[in-house]
C-alpha cells in the first residue's frame, strides 16, 4: 500500500461515482466533467458539488482562483483520419496564486487521484481560461 493511500482516503460512494462516470462518458457525444476536491480535514477526495458539466465555460466559471482542483473530463474529438475519439484525462487545476499548503496537499494526491479515476492522462491547468485550448491540447497529444 503506497503512502498516498493511507494518507488519503476515497469512500465507497465516490469510488463508485468515478467507476460510473468513466464507464458513463465513453459514448457520450458532449464533454462531460465533474470536479474534485480534498477536504483539508479528512483528507477524504471527493465530488466538490453534483454537478455533470457539459460546456467548458461553466466549468471554467466554477473553477476556483485560489484553491486547486481535479477535474475528471471525457472530451470526443472527431480525428484528423475522421475517427471519433473520446479520451478521458484528469485536469490538475492548479493557480499560480493558491498557497503552499494546498500545493503540497493536491500534488501528494495527484498520482492516487490519477489511479483511482483510472485516466488516460493527466493535464495541467494554471488558470481557469486554459480549459481554451483543451481541445487542442487534446487533439495534440492522441
Amino acid at each position: 500500500m503506497s503512502s498516498e493511500s493511507r494518507l488519503y482516503t476515497f469512500s465507497p460512494s465516490t469510488q463508485d461515482k468515478l467507476r460510473k462516470f468513466r464507464l458513463g462518458t465513453s459514448r457520450a457525444k458532449d464533454p462531460q466533467a465533474v470536479i474534485y476536491q480534498i477536504d483539508k480535514q479528512t483528507l477524504e477526495i471527493a465530488q466538490a458539488d453534483d454537478e455533470t458539466y457539459t460546456n467548458m465555460q461553466e466549468l471554467a466559471d466554477e473553477l476556483p482562483d485560489h484553491s486547486p482542483r481535479y477535474v475528471l473530463l471525457s472530451y470526443p474529438l472527431t480525428l484528423p483520419s475522421g475517427r471519433l475519439s473520446v479520451p478521458y484525462v484528469l485536469l490538475y487545476y492548479l493557480p499560480v496564486t493558491c498557497n503552499a499548503e494546498l500545493r503540497m496537499l493536491y500534488a501528494g494526491a495527484k498520482e492516487l487521484m490519477r489511479n483511482t479515476a483510472e485516466v488516460g492522462r493527466v493535464i495541467e491547468l494554471e488558470s481557469a481560461e486554459d480549459l481554451e485550448d483543451i481541445e487542442a491540447k487534446l487533439a495534440g497529444e492522441q
